[in-house]
């Protein structure tokens, strides 16, 4: 995660800066693993050291989270704003968990099996088993009925590269899956009379 600390009319310390990047790094991926970004900014406001806090979640969702503390300790100040940052955090991340269960318990789900196979650089055709690629894993994992924005949110909350699900709004299924520019991409298959399937990529 990439912390910046800036101070406007006021001089960032090493010490204070060191203390900043540890502490919020640690707090904040209590809650998101895959926080994006973190600005500190310090400020003076007659005697008191003004702290500001944003974090972008990196949940793909756009929010940012803000939070400020007035102290007259400088110190004191940016734990009492980090501290309420966590807190918000803490409520949106129970939120997300809770709305995961609540939709998990309205919206269908089907029982699925992932599989952890080799990667050897050979082309494998369905036809020919002695060509099959080895299986090292499977496991049992259910495909979710999700909207793209929690699914997205879900993805991310597990940390995975990317998730196939139902979209909730279409029924058809679906991937959203991380690119290497930072972006999130989401396809979907679009259903034809009288042909397969289609996938249409949303980027």
């Amino acid at each position: 995660m990439k912390i910046t600390v800036s101070g406007k009319q006021m001089k960032v310390g090493a010490a204070l800066r060191q203390h900043v990047l540890e502490t919020a790094d640690s707090s904040i991926k209590k809650y998101f693993e895959n926080a994006i970004s973190a600005d500190v900014h310090f400020s003076k406001e007659v005697h008191l050291f003004v702290t500001d806090i944003i974090v972008n979640d990196g949940t793909g969702t756009q929010y940012h989270y803000k939070s400020q503390a007035k102290e007259e300790n400088v110190y004191a100040s940016f734990d009492k704003a980090l501290d309420r940052m966590e807190k918000q955090l803490r409520r949106y991340k129970r939120r997300i968990k809770d709305h995961h269960k609540t939709s998990l318990g309205e919206a269908a789900a089907i029982a699925a099996t992932k599989y952890v196979i080799t990667d050897d650089g050979q082309d494998f055709e369905e036809e020919n088993t002695e060509d099959a690629p080895l299986i090292i894993a499977e496991k049992q994992t259910m495909i979710e009925t999700l909207t793209v924005a929690d699914a997205v949110m879900r993805m991310n909350l597990s940390n995975l590269p990317a998730l196939m699900f139902i979209n909730k709004k279409t029924g058809s299924y679906n991937v959203v899956y991380k690119r290497l520019d930072g972006n999130i991409s989401w396809v979907e298959a679009q259903k034809q009379e009288s042909s397969k399937p289609q996938l249409k990529a949303v980027n």
